[in-house]
């Protein structure tokens, strides 16, 4: 079988070993180790860390941002219901696997603000899928599928706020599971948040 190309591999390994050790302990050196290529092969490919955890966002976990910018686009494909479940269960499980990326970041202060001070470089960060749901409800706005009274803010921050809090909240639970499987919690979130923004008689 041949071998998959470096930038893969260093994108793969970079994922495997920011899930299992965290981002903050993750390092380049061992990033190229683990993927079977010098370091200077490696910033041959990315600049950075923080440009490979981008491209782990955005080419090795369940795509959100890929989601959303398409429901920008066409709103209307599917019900705002239908919708809202699919980011919700999307979202849920990309916090689910960035949550443990990430976390380690919070106990280095100076490692944490050079790595949002890398994201902000490059326009990205975790505020990005508050502003793509926004403005996914904005547009169904338009469209007269939900109240033009809606705060589409509001709305996006608390279906995403939900499904970060399911990934953080049951870390500590006894057998580390929420007490709803993934699909039952979207459909459940998605309908509850549609009650406060639909218009009134909405089918969905």
């Amino acid at each position: 079988m041949a071998q998959k190309p470096t930038r893969v591999r260093i994108v793969d390994a970079a994922r495997e070993l920011m899930l299992s050790i965290g981002l903050a302990r993750t390092t380049t050196k061992e990033i190229a180790k683990a993927a079977g290529c010098s370091e200077a092969a490696l910033y041959k490919h990315f600049s950075s860390k923080e440009e490979l955890f981008v491209t782990v966002l955005n080419e090795r976990l369940p795509k959100l941002g890929a989601l959303l910018s398409g429901l920008i686009a066409d709103p209307g494909g599917a019900s705002v219901e239908q919708n809202l479940t699919e980011i919700a269960r999307r979202a849920a499980l990309f916090y689910e696997q960035t949550f443990p990326m990430a976390a380690s970041l919070y106990a280095e202060p100076q490692l944490k603000r050079r790595h949002e001070e890398a994201m902000r470089e490059m326009r990205t960060g975790p505020h990005k899928p508050i502003e793509g749901l926004d403005a996914y409800l904005r547009a169904e706005q338009r469209a007269g599928r939900i109240s033009p009274d809606a705060d589409t803010h509001a709305a996006a921050s608390l279906l995403l706020g939900a499904c970060a809090q399911r990934a953080f909240a049951y870390e500590a639970a006894p057998d580390r599971k929420p007490p709803q499987p993934l699909d039952t919690f979207a459909a459940a979130l998605a309908r509850t948040l549609l009650r406060g923004v639909a218009v009134a008689d909405d089918p969905r």
